[in-house]
């Protein structure tokens, strides 16, 4: 009986999971018709989402909070207020990508080669050794790259050419957050920890939309604009978020980066469906071989996590 109920609840967890990894692709889909429909601009809807996320996540900090509370070290502060650095840069960089090439393939781009770099990275900075078959999936996973930008690399566009470049910071600086993470933990709540880091992400990205110029153009948006920006902020940001970490409770780790990776593939098929992206016939080679190579990778990257 408690096998079958565990079995049950890692069930539930993975289909958790998978459903936060549909509300994080629909994101680029909200975020490209915006663009498509309004004068908005990357860097005001970046700081809109953090903006529109930092009061839920407040209310589930607070609502999810132990008896102890949420125990602040000066340590794990600097720390969640460098993960709000990398947000305000990630969230910049990679809405930017979307608005210049396309929703499907910025996704695939930043979510699939941030994994990538992250094990690139993992080997001299935290003494990883990756295996021979990480070693291959990595080598697929450029290749697969490679083959799903050549024909923005060929085109002419330099404005699509400049979204892909965009869209590769966008995965760097992902890489760099995840890799940061791993040295910030503790006590606290992962909805306290997300609350200081979105809220220091909105506050690095305030001033920087405000002197640029990108918030010029809010009295502009009708109420279908604020609305979608309302569902970005709370719908694949904070539904998704609560959704992926319940599922984390009872899906092993590994499993979990493996269903994960379902967002870019949710991500470009809503496109094709939604916003009639085409990745063309080598590009579709491309993001299948990417995906598959960043599965294996997920697979057998981190086995001691798989508990």
């Amino acid at each position: 009986m408690t096998v079958l109920s565990s079995k049950n609840a890692a069930v539930r967890g993975a289909i958790l999971i998978a459903i936060a990894a549909a509300l994080w692709a629909t994101t680029s889909i909200a975020a490209k018709t915006l663009f498509t429909r309004s004068e908005l601009e990357p860097l005001a809807l970046a700081f809109l989402r953090l903006c529109v996320a930092c009061p839920f996540f407040g209310v589930l900090m607070w609502r999810t909070r132990k008896p102890g509370g949420f125990r602040l070290s000066r340590g794990l502060f600097i720390g969640l207020v460098g993960l709000g650095f990398l947000q305000a840069g990630y969230q910049g960089a990679y809405l930017w990508a979307v608005d210049l090439t396309g929703a499907g393939i910025a996704t695939l781009i930043t979510l699939c080669l941030a994994p990538v770099l992250v094990a690139i990275a993992a080997a001299p900075l935290l003494g990883e050794r990756p295996t021979l078959t990480t070693v291959l999936a990595l080598i697929s996973a450029i290749v697969g790259t490679l083959m799903l930008v050549s024909g923005d690399i060929s085109n002419p566009d330099a404005t699509r050419l400049g979204g892909v470049m965009i869209a590769v910071l966008a995965a760097a600086v992902y890489a760099a957050f995840t890799l940061t993470s791993r040295h910030v933990s503790g006590s606290g709540s992962v909805f306290g920890t997300a609350f200081i880091c979105f809220t220091t992400g909105a506050i690095v990205l305030a001033p920087i939309a405000y002197l640029s110029g990108s918030l010029d153009g809010l009295g502009a948006l009708d109420g279908f604009d604020w609305l979608l920006i309302a569902y970005i902020g709370i719908v694949p940001t904070c539904v998704g978020y609560v959704c992926f970490f319940r599922g984390m409770e009872t899906t092993p780790a590994t499993t979990s980066s493996i269903i994960v990776t379902l967002e870019p593939l949710f991500a470009a098929l809503l496109a094709w469906m939604i916003l009639g992206e085409s990745l063309g016939t080598l590009g579709v080679i491309g993001a299948v071989v990417l995906t598959l190579s960043v599965l294996v990778a997920s697979r057998n990257g981190s086995p001691a996590r798989d508990d």
